[in-house]
């Protein structure tokens, strides 16, 4: 079996020189860089990873902890993460803690999730929590401990800002965002708009209902807490969410939804009870996923730049693995923009906008 020495030999390079090229830790030139990617391709040398780590106590593992990865929010995320893992020469081991904001069970898991990732000594984790805001002092601290305790495992929040607790964050403006969907609603001729939204008890969620709020009582439309229907951001708790509105606000003519899942749920009850899309009822989404742009009619949304959430937030642990004298400076926080998307559930003679990009 060839060694590095071997490879070396074969490159015409130092030993150091291979070193940096498969841990991509210093600058090499294109030119030794290809010699040594042939060398290692002619002599089927494998590094040992476990050698390694024990060298630079690096694993050359992040984790990434999501709320729930059957969401069609997150594989976007992911994908954007693992475009600079891959860049680095890391691997990323994911992890779902597969429950809605605040559950006990997904909370539970989601402290289990940190745990192993942390004994198993990944080099970061970047993490969607469900943790509520109320308790996310306390549990964070708990949380830095644990990630201190044997290196310093740097933490980055997505979706989240998190940096009052000391944690580097990559998060959305829910507050301009929400009124960004219902201003739009507005600006169609929308005099009654509900709207459904997630668990209020999450940060992220009081945001977007204070946005879709502050828009109706600025432009002195009615607004009552009937107008309010709350899901868990899946498909069927849409279906169920429009349900009760429905039958509370009868004349509703305007739907701001907290996400596109949701409202595929509130097209499908619609469409059984015959009505129309949009000219009974006007229907926004938020994220703008692949199935927004393909179902019909297509739905208007808030394209969120999920994708490129995920880069930043991988570059943002990156910056914290290599430079880790320092970790323990400011938290850092990046907040993403977002764009309105109108499709024909606002405006009947709007484009489709097809995105196959992101298939």
């Amino acid at each position: 079996m060839s060694g590095i020495k071997d490879v070396a030999k074969r490159a015409g390079v130092s030993i150091s020189t291979v070193s940096n090229v498969l841990n991509k830790s210093k600058y090499v030139s294109p030119e030794l860089v290809r010699r040594v990617e042939l060398a290692v391709e002619e002599l089927s040398y494998e590094a040992n990873p476990i050698a390694r780590s024990m060298k630079n106590n690096k694993t050359g593992t992040i984790g990434v902890i999501t709320e729930d990865i059957c969401g069609v929010f997150y594989p976007y995320v992911v994908k954007g993460i693992n475009s600079v893992a891959d860049e680095k020469g890391y691997q990323i081991m994911i992890c779902d803690a597969q429950g809605t904001y605040g559950d006990k069970q997904a909370i539970k898991r989601e402290k289990e999730l940190f745990r192993r990732m942390i004994a198993s000594r990944v080099d970061g984790i970047i993490f969607v929590s469900s943790v509520s805001t109320e308790n996310r002092e306390k549990y964070f601290s708990q949380i830095k401990k644990q990630a201190n305790k044997y290196k310093n495992i740097p933490l980055v929040s997505i979706e989240r800002d998190l940096t009052s607790v000391g944690i580097d964050s990559v998060y959305f403006d829910g507050y301009a965002n929400a009124r960004m969907a219902t201003q739009h609603l507005i600006e169609c001729g929308c005099k009654k708009i509900g709207h459904i939204t997630g668990p209020t008890h999450m940060e992220i969620v009081k945001e977007r209902v204070k946005g879709y709020k502050d828009c109706l009582k600025e432009n002195n439309l009615y607004l009552g807490e009937e107008m309010i229907a709350h899901g868990d951001y899946s498909h069927l708790s849409g279906y169920v969410a429009v349900k009760q509105l429905m039958e509370q606000v009868p004349d509703m003519d305007g739907l701001f939804c907290g996400n596109d899942q949701m409202a595929i749920g509130v097209m499908k009850y619609l469409n059984e009870h015959e009505k129309r899309i949009p000219e009974d009822i006007k229907l926004m989404g938020y994220d703008d996923v692949f199935l927004a742009s393909v179902v019909e009619p297509s739905l208007s949304t808030i394209h969120v730049r999920k994708r490129h959430a995920g880069i930043e937030a991988a570059k943002m642990l990156f910056k914290r693995i290599e430079n880790p004298n320092e970790n323990f400076g400011q938290p850092v926080g990046i907040k993403m923009d977002a764009r309105l998307v109108v499709r024909q559930s606002t405006v009947k003679t709007a484009s489709g906008d097809w995105d196959l990009v992101d298939w």
